[in-house]
């Protein structure tokens, strides 16, 4: 028999086809109608950042010629979406608009108020789970109240909770006969690729197949030994797969049930270590929707008494590399052209910025949301309230992190701070991580001329220290 209903799939963070429930779905009712919607929102608090925006252009671009190659076409269209996603379904004469559950409060509250709209114009909105190993909200504590710690949530969600099978994509998609006004995935490009976009150019292929590449490389190249090799600067031991996962071109799923199917996947460390990763994932996104307010506002309140300083000079020197400390300038090079670092550097210069410079991690978080291609309210809002030591499960603030000692630690042979600090390249191992401290005939070999072509350090870590321990006493 015929199916002759019409079905709207709206993307958002799902950029995919495999694992891809509404897509799955749709097909099986009949005509399909995939949409991404352009919300004239983007000027809010919450708008994609520069990097985000790139990643999400050239990610829609790969979904479209997927969807082509299925039968089916995608629909680009900007404005309000209530009123885009009506006029659509009048047009299209569409019953039904399927999604995934979106990750983000805002998105989630939009959802709600949609439920309500769409029962009364007669069009059903269909949801699903959302790209999480669990549910928002399934994993609880013995009083029902949400986790603030890591290791017991872990524990609870792969003690309790089956983690559902991926789906496989369609092989084909009908169409309507009618054809559709909208933006062509081209015209996102034109005009909105940020000014350091060269370099992420480069480095990153967005989109679904690009996605799956990565993660075969990684298993192949990096997981065994990603328990060990993770946090080193110079060698990627990294799986860099964050944004596939935020934009939601790889399913969580699909690489949960890849890498445990492994017998004893617990008792391979590389493994485990990852797999634990991808739990901090969901830690983050179940957090922000227990804890909304915390985008903006610290989970502990008495941060919210902290003495933070407000120096723009200090904070554009963080933002450029230009802090005199070697690891840190890198690893904020690094973001600038290619819109991504590894987490021991974002821990790095986290630290770095909130307790040497005692500036506030909002600020921290708000450049890391323009600039990061992975930028993820929840993880964003984790990681940085996680080093300033106000958030759940937060490195105690004490825990001040010594750029020279990560340095030496973690890129051992100055090589990360070679890559992305090339004035500094001649000099040897045991200067690189110290300039002002090397000897005067090693500076002037090395090309080195502190206060011209590299800064003095803009404070003195021990004294920084010292004033972020006094600092954190006013508010115990």
């Amino acid at each position: 028999m015929e199916l002759t209903n019409t079905t709207v799939v709206w993307y958002r963070n799902d950029l995919r086809t495999d694992d891809h429930a509404p897509l799955v779905y749709a097909a099986q009712r009949g005509n399909v109608i995939p949409l991404y919607i352009l919300d004239f929102d983007e000027t809010e608090k919450n708008s994609l950042g520069g990097a985000s925006k790139w990643w999400r252009n050239h990610s829609l671009i790969s979904l479209s010629e997927s969807l082509k190659k299925m039968g089916s076409q995608l629909v680009i269209r900007q404005g309000k979406v209530e009123q885009v996603l009506i006029e659509l379904c009048s047009e299209a004469g569409a019953d039904q608009i399927v999604i995934h559950d979106s990750i983000e409060p805002d998105a989630l509250e939009c959802d709600d108020k949609l439920d309500d709209l769409f029962d009364r114009s007669g069009v059903e909105l269909v949801r699903f789970p959302s790209n999480l190993l669990w549910p928002v909200g399934s994993i609880l504590n013995n009083s029902a109240n949400p986790y603030q710690v890591f290791t017991p949530f872990w524990n609870r969600g792969i003690q309790q909770s089956k983690i559902g099978q991926p789906i496989s994509a369609p092989l084909k998609l009908h169409s309507p006969d009618q054809r559709f006004t909208q933006l062509s995935v081209e015209q996102l490009i034109l005009g909105s690729n940020p000014e350091w976009a060269s370099g992420m150019n480069r480095r990153w292929s967005p989109g679904e197949n690009g996605a799956f590449n990565s993660f075969r490389q990684f298993q192949d190249l990096y997981l065994e030994g990603y328990h060990e090799d993770r946090d080193q600067l110079a060698d990627q031991g990294w799986s860099a797969l964050s944004a596939p996962l935020h934009f939601g071109e790889l399913s969580v799923r699909r690489v949960w049930h890849t890498l445990t199917q492994q017998a004893n996947w617990e008792q391979d460390p590389g493994r485990y270590s990852f797999l634990r990763q991808l739990g901090w994932r969901d830690f983050a996104a179940h957090l922000l929707n227990h804890f909304p307010h915390t985008t903006d506002n610290p989970l502990r309140e008495q941060f919210q008494q902290f003495p933070w300083r407000d120096n723009e000079n200090d904070l554009s020197k963080w933002k450029k590399g230009m802090t005199g400390y070697p690891v840190v300038d890198a690893a904020m090079r690094h973001l600038w052209q290619e819109g991504w670092m590894p987490n021991r550097a974002r821990m790095i210069v986290a630290s770095f910025l909130c307790k040497d410079l005692l500036i506030s991690w909002q600020d921290g978080a708000a450049w890391f949301w323009d600039t990061l291609v992975d930028a993820d309210i929840a993880n964003n809002t984790l990681g940085w309230q996680w080093v300033a030591g106000s958030g759940a499960d937060a490195s105690p603030f004490f825990r001040i992190f010594n750029p020279m000692t990560q340095g030496k630690k973690f890129d051992p042979k100055g090589e990360y701070v070679r890559r992305w600090v090339p004035e500094l390249a001649s000099l040897s191992d045991k200067n690189i991580h110290t300039p002002w401290l090397a000897p005067v005939d090693a500076l002037n070999n090395a090309g080195v001329v502190l206060g011209k072509n590299y800064p003095y350090p803009i404070v003195d870590h021990a004294q920084a220290r010292v004033s972020a321990l006094d600092a954190y006493s006013s508010i115990k």
